[in-house]
């Protein structure tokens, strides 16, 4: 174990040499590295969690079964379409229970029907208990898929969402199988974190019902194939307007590409713009519907309602309405990112402040600074140079995590402090076991070099063993933990690494630099 082949030499003191490059950034700069990228020199710092950099922690609520049953009204319209297009005569037509029923009059249809509904969605189950009754809905195994693709698309939008604010290192993962964890450290305002991630931003143009009268609507009576919709309260104690809308979209929100604030007369406004397939559908609405007025609706509610003077086309608009210059931007901002496929409820909210998480920080210093101080003294005094060796490989072994966090920007937090710590005081058992055993076969008459190279052959095992039962310990911590105990087990699993690291390489080639140029008849331990 004393000899040290040149390739190892090599390895270790660039590893050690990039670990101190690395970790520079953290200890150089207090405001951020300047990101200069003319610059060879490593810029990136560790990301500072939600309990050290401040910021707001929302637990949510993705409401499945109302995207489900959004999802099967828009099934019973197609439902209806297809026995109507087949000329299949039906009575009762409906959503019970997460299912569509309906009954035919002519059991004879039954077959000509199985046809015509079974075309819908390859995901819908029809069963038919008898020739008449017919029941469609979403088996087991399919409801379980759209329920992962509601939550993991309301994962991207909301990071479209945060993306859009300019807040870096937001975290958003899922948590269960309904519910999605948003941390966004460095942001102190949650009110208006959930206004931008919680609304639903449901975008679709509709044809105001220019022959229906308001009051029957209002009376509940409104026309087949129209609905009763309100505008947007703009101001409190001003009743919002009732629209009589054609229930018809005559073009989907998802065509939006781009939305942008502006401003036109000096008022906030909102332009948009269609990809090729709506501009093409916007133009031919309003080429057909000039003198009409078209029914902008976002999340059920008329946000304005212009009349088509001409044909609008090119695929682009704008929307108009007593717009601030905040809610204009929000708007645009909600447009670009895209509609929420389900609503969202916030079940749980915390707000750390940044005075906490600088509190939190210098706790975390101190508490790193005593262990690191204790750890050395007791080497130190324990085991003389040998333990001052140790020493130079424990900071060495610190510069390697803290590089390690940086470049992979894992998010450090007060836990993953606390592995910092906790990896301090381990990173040293290693060197205890080799130079106790080193200390035992001085005892037993070995000679130096005969002495230090079965020192470290004998305990290699046991540090291997040792460090990897806490390796699969921190992985299973990573593996089924959340949060803070996925800090926690990140810095301990990088901690166990370079430790084990700083122990058989860097300590070892200090020990065989220092046998070859001393040639020491005895071992200084």
């Amino acid at each position: 174990m004393v000899k040290f082949p040149r390739w190892a030499i090599v390895v270790t003191v660039l590893v050690s040499l990039l670990g101190v490059i690395y970790a520079a950034p953290n200890f150089l700069y207090t405001s951020g590295a300047p990101q200069d990228r003319s610059s060879w020199l490593p810029t990136k710092q560790m990301a500072l969690g939600l309990d050290l950099q401040g910021g707001v922690h929302l637990l949510v609520h993705v409401d499945v079964a109302n995207a489900i049953a959004e999802y099967q009204e828009t099934t019973e319209t197609a439902v209806r379409r297809a026995l109507r297009a087949g000329n299949i005569g039906y009575l009762g037509l409906a959503v019970r229970d997460e299912a569509v029923v309906f009954r035919l009059r002519d059991p004879t249809d039954s077959n000509a029907a199985i046809d015509a509904v079974g075309k819908i969605d390859s995901d819908l189950t029809v069963e038919r208990p008898d020739d008449v009754n017919f029941r469609l809905f979403l088996n087991e195994e399919a409801r379980a898929a759209r329920v992962r693709s509601l939550v993991s698309q309301s994962i991207e939008i909301i990071r479209r969402r945060v993306d859009e604010l300019g807040v870096a290192e937001a975290s958003i993962q899922r948590q269960g199988d309904e519910r999605i964890v948003v941390q966004v450290p460095g942001f102190d305002d949650p009110e208006e974190l959930k206004s931008i991630i919680g609304q639903t931003a449901k975008m679709s143009f509709h044809l105001i019902d220019e022959g229906a009268a308001l009051e029957e609507a209002l009376a509940g009576r409104a026309p087949a194939g129209s609905i009763l919709m309100y505008g947007k309260v703009e101001r409190e104690g001003v009743p919002a307007v009732p629209y009589v809308v054609r229930r018809n979209v005559e073009v989907g929100g998802e065509r939006l590409v781009d939305a942008q604030p502006a401003f036109q007369d000096g008022r906030p406004i909102v332009s948009f713009r269609f990809d090729p397939v709506g501009g093409r559908k916007f133009g031919q609405v309003t080429s057909e519907s000039v003198g009409t007025r078209l029914a902008i609706v976002l999340d059920d509610k008329v946000i304005s309602a212009p009349v088509i003077r001409s044909p609008i086309v090119g695929g682009s608009g704008i929307i108009t309405g007593n717009f601030t210059v905040a809610g204009a931007s929000n708007l645009a901002l909600l447009l670009r990112a895209g509609a929420l496929p389900a609503p969202l409820t916030f079940l749980e909210e915390r707000t750390v402040g940044p005075g906490l998480g600088a509190d939190s920080i210098e706790a975390g210093k101190i508490a790193s600074i005593v262990g690191l101080v204790i750890v050395i003294a007791f080497v130190i005094v324990s085991y003389g140079l040998f333990g001052v060796m140790a020493c130079v490989a424990l900071l060495f072994n610190l510069a390697i995590i803290v590089a390690m966090l940086s470049v992979l920007q894992a998010t450090l937090t007060l836990p993953g402090i606390a592995g910092i710590v906790l990896t301090m005081g381990m990173a040293v058992d290693a060197n205890v076991l080799i130079l106790e055993r080193i200390r035992e076969e001085v005892r037993n008459g070995r000679t130096p070099i005969s002495a230090i190279d079965a020192g470290y052959r004998r305990a290699l095992t046991t540090i291997i063993d040792s460090n990897l039962t806490t390796l699969i310990a921190a992985l299973l911590l990573f593996q089924f933990g959340s949060g803070p105990i996925k800090g926690f087990a990140v810095t301990l699993s990088i901690g166990i690494a370079s430790s084990m690291f700083a122990a058989i390489m860097l300590t070892r080639l200090m020990v065989v630099v220092w046998l070859r140029r001393k040639r020491p008849q005895t071992l200084p331990i």
